[in-house]
């Protein structure tokens, strides 16, 4: 290109001297508008993660004032438990005092009713010697026992006393040793209540009644075998029910 003029040259330096310098402004500014926009993206990241993490404690927060409220509740009833419990253990004690207080009354009357069985049972007609002097001795061992309660061992000698009561009114057969001229011979003893109390030997050939007069068996000598014989049928519940014919020797 042809310069016409000095001016013209001087115009054409000044133009190329200002280009490269605005383009290097525009470049500047794009790259600091750039750098804004990164930061403001990552304030934005940062205000975004702040945000959830609010949200996130926000929720525990809530959710631990929801538990404490359940705690204060489950304490506060854990209180009126503990309230209760120690009531009861105050009644407890005063019970177990109350029952300590029984035992001392008790056990001693307990011991005399034992006596009195023993007594009774030594003194009565000998019928099923050995069963009733045994359920006696089972009820002193019984008092000795350290892991029975004194209600079961109150139960029990009831339970004997009924057991004697009962034997006043009824009517038993049933078999046993007894010495008879010297000589231990199995008979059929016949119990009825505690009025009579006979025997007869297997064979039917001898029988004999308890005298109470004279404390011990009497020969009744052949008399009233035949009834005896139909009375054991009867109480053994091998006869029909009927009229009972038996000696009764009662003490003048």
């Amino acid at each position: 290109m042809k310069i016409n003029s000095p001016v013209t040259a001087v115009f054409l330096l000044f133009m190329a001297a200002v280009v490269p310098a605005h383009a290097q402004s525009l470049q500047s500014i794009t790259q600091t508008a750039q750098t804004a926009t990164d930061d403001g993206a990552a304030s934005q990241l940062r205000i975004d993660n702040l945000d959830d993490e609010t949200d996130t404690m926000t929720r525990e927060y809530r959710a631990a004032l929801k538990q404490l409220t359940s705690l204060r509740e489950y304490n506060a009833q854990l209180e009126k438990l503990i309230v209760a419990q120690k009531n009861e253990m105050v009644s407890i004690r005063r019970q177990i005092d109350d029952v300590t207080n029984v035992d001392r009354t008790i056990m001693p009357l307990m011991f005399r009713m034992i006596d009195a069985l023993e007594q009774f049972v030594a003194l009565d007609v000998p019928f099923l010697a050995s069963k009733r002097k045994a359920r006696v001795s089972n009820l002193r061992a019984l008092m000795d026992r350290s892991d029975a309660n004194p209600a079961e061992k109150y139960r029990k000698i009831l339970e004997a006393y009924e057991i004697e009561n009962e034997y006043g009114r009824t009517i038993e057969a049933y078999e046993g040793e007894m010495g008879i001229n010297g000589e231990t011979r199995t008979v059929s003893f016949l119990r009825i209540g505690r009025v009579a109390l006979v025997y007869q030997t297997l064979d039917g050939a001898e029988s004999g009644a308890w005298d109470k007069a004279q404390n011990q068996f009497v020969d009744l000598n052949g008399n009233f075998d035949s009834e005896l014989r139909s009375a054991l049928r009867i109480a053994k519940q091998q006869a029909a029910p009927d009229l009972l014919v038996v000696p009764v020797l009662a003490s003048q």
